[in-house]
């Protein structure tokens, strides 16, 4: 406990003038790790900072035309336009948007954690898309309390899933228990990025209101710059932790090649979409009466699971659901979502080791009712190759002891199989 103590305390500090003192502790490399940044952040922090200022640029004086042009629909600057009618109508856009924000937040936010690359770029896309509703709703001003309406509808989506994922990247890239430090300055940032956007802005306007093309050429060659930017930003991050999406790459390299990528490569290859409606493959925290109805298949179940999860495989349809028991910890979550995995890839193309390739061709060859046969033998497989993989995963630079996979909340507790007495 000495030893710890020691390591925690500064070796050295050194101020600059009669600014605020920095300490520098040892890393357990034997590096020097100084307080403050760079050390404090994660390496993609600026990267990532400066495409995320470029995009927020765009998105400002974007914003600026689709203001300009929502005051327009609502009647400033005609005077035949009433005060009740606009108030009406804005009073319409914000309830809208105050009702998707609810319904998005229950719908999808256990999700936004575990994919904040792409739900953060989906929610620029869909700022964008608000925009250009925004600026064509004058065009029609029969259907304008409808479009405006929309537009806050998305907007209100953006600013849950834009706040969210924000927040899930400040932890990320906050590295010495400074999350309120770079939150504050990602905040001032934006500030600082926002107020020049303004400033341009008031120099843009005048010379576009008289013109709606160029007005409208201006606007797509932001949001092209704001999309670019964004992808950017997004592509720049490197998370170390393994959510479905990293997890089935890093798995398939590793079976077909017997490698582990690292985060960087496998954060490069990772794809930046998401699905809005997916359908899952992979189900971890199910409840168990989802799965059994009676003494004997709840029996067939737990058979062959030594580990502190059942699990049941549809062929059919490919998908795998996962209960995981009270004990599960998030080594077991890992494994079970590897397990997972492997199942559908046993399905699939593609080279597989050995003692894989041989449980494939009984999958296509077997009946479909068998599936907890093959499963309780990816057991025994698991057994040998997972803990190969946590080591390979661990040595690339992964951080194995917490994860982004997205996990229910059940927990369940059952008869252990005969062939273990404890967990």
């Amino acid at each position: 406990m000495a030893d710890d103590a020691g390591l925690q305390a500064p070796l050295c500090s050194e101020q600059f003038g009669s600014g605020e003192a920095r300490g520098c502790r040892a890393a357990a490399d034997g590096s020097l790790q100084w307080e403050g940044f760079p050390d404090s952040v994660s390496p993609d922090y600026l990267p990532y900072q400066l495409w995320d200022s470029v995009q927020a640029f765009a998105s400002s004086l974007s914003g600026s035309l689709a203001t300009q042009a929502v005051l327009l629909g609502i009647g400033v600057g005609n005077a035949k336009a009433t005060v009740s009618a606009a108030t009406a109508t804005w009073l319409v856009k914000d309830s809208t948007g105050m009702l998707g924000r609810i319904v998005f937040a229950w719908w999808k936010g256990s999700k936004l954690d575990c994919n904040a690359k792409q739900w953060r770029l989906f929610a620029d896309i869909l700022n964008d898309v608000a925009m250009f509703l925004e600026i064509m709703a004058p065009v029609y001003p029969i259907c304008f309390t409808m479009t405006v309406s929309t537009s806050n509808l998305a907007k209100c989506i953006v600013s849950v899933a834009g706040g969210a994922t924000r927040a899930a990247l400040t932890v990320h890239q906050a590295r010495r228990n400074n999350m309120a430090d770079v939150s504050a300055k990602d905040s001032s940032q934006e500030t600082l990025v926002n107020l020049a956007g303004l400033l341009v802005s008031l120099l843009m306007l005048p010379l576009v209101s008289g013109f709606p093309g160029f007005s409208i050429g201006c606007f797509f060659f932001l949001t092209a710059l704001h999309i670019y930017a964004n992808y950017r930003a997004v592509r720049a991050l490197v998370m170390e932790t393994l959510n479905e999406g990293r997890l089935r790459l890093v798995l398939k390299h590793y079976l077909q090649r017997g490698e582990v990528l690292d985060p960087t490569t496998a954060n490069r290859m990772e794809p930046l979409w998401t699905g809005f409606w997916p359908t899952p493959s992979l189900s971890l925290g199910v409840p168990l009466h989802h799965l059994v109805s009676s003494v004997f298949e709840l029996q067939q179940l737990v058979e062959g699971h030594q580990e502190p999860y059942l699990l049941c495989w549809d062929q059919s349809r490919n998908q795998v659901q996962v209960v995981l028991n009270q004990k599960a910890d998030p080594k077991t979550v890992l494994r079970a979502a590897t397990h997972g995995l492997i199942l559908g890839a046993l399905q699939g193309d593609g080279p597989l080791p050995a003692e894989l390739e041989e449980l494939r061709n009984r999958v296509w060859a077997g009946p479909k009712k068998e599936s907890w046969v093959i499963v309780k033998e990816t057991h025994q497989v698991l057994d040998m190759l997972f803990p190969k993989f946590l080591k390979g995963l661990q040595d690339a630079g992964w951080k194995t002891e917490k994860h982004q996979l997205e996990v229910d909340e059940w927990r369940a507790t059952w008869l252990l199989s005969p062939e273990k007495k404890v967990l």
